[in-house]
């Protein structure tokens, strides 16, 4: 099967309402094209969408059907641990980002794979399951919930990938969030995606080391290669504003 091609651009360290703000302009430019039947070319290739890479400063997230309460400190108290608090338009509840997590946002136009919700969705998590195997570490769904999750000895789940995204005309923006040397205590001051009593784990935790974020980036780009079926162009037409 012919490969997909997307652009794709690692942000590095950036603020999370600029990188939003930078998302919407892509999502915003598939729309666009979509209602004008415009093709998205590069040397006559057709460009199905972007990739982002990024880590964020300590920083809370809720979803359009999340609820507030689910953030358990009070405005004065993200001050102290130098985080910040921004309702989205992407789905799912309430999370956290910040130091030593990967954030992958795919800004896709769905036309150019399938267009069902749920099998993305499905995909996504797949992507990570596939990664977490090159460190021996056996991700999982859990029945009714998205995301990857870890199962203790216990049989009970620790999360170690929370999924949050939106979709509109068939295109996608935010997307997923590894913790691989995440500060796991920032979870702490919240209700993780909405779920009680709900461990949430790391890949520096379960490996009890830490972990080379180069390295997870390029094993999270090669699994999302792989499942997707994509190969990458860097973007060198859109600059980060």
């Amino acid at each position: 099967m012919k490969k997909k091609i997307l652009f794709f651009e690692d942000l590095g360290k950036k603020e999370y309402k600029k990188t939003w703000k930078y998302q919407k302009i892509l999502f915003d430019d598939i729309i666009q094209k979509k209602v004008k039947n415009i093709f998205f070319h590069n040397n006559k290739k057709e460009i199905a969408g972007y990739l982002l890479f990024v880590e964020h400063p300590h920083v809370y997230t809720i979803g359009k059907n999340g609820k507030n309460k689910h953030l358990l400190v009070s405005s004065d108290f993200l001050k102290k641990i130098d985080a910040t608090f921004y309702q989205t338009d992407r789905g799912g509840d309430i999370t956290y980002h910040g130091p030593g997590q990967l954030v992958v946002y795919p800004i896709l136009n769905m036309d150019y794979f399938f267009t069902d919700i749920h099998k993305y969705l499905r995909l996504l998590e797949e992507v990570i399951i596939h990664f977490l195997k090159n460190y021996g570490i056996k991700g999982e769904r859990e029945k009714g919930k998205t995301g990857v999750w870890l199962k203790k000895k216990n049989g009970k789940y620790k999360k170690i990938c929370s999924i949050g995204i939106r979709m509109s005309r068939w295109v996608t923006m935010h997307g997923f969030a590894i913790n691989v040397n995440t500060d796991l205590r920032y979870f702490d001051y919240i209700i993780p995606c909405g779920l009680f009593n709900k461990e949430v784990t790391s890949l520096e935790k379960e490996l009890k080391n830490k972990i080379s974020f180069s390295d997870t980036k390029y094993l999270v780009k090669k699994s999302f290669q792989e499942i997707f079926n994509v190969k990458f162009f860097i973007n060198k037409k859109i600059k980060f504003i």
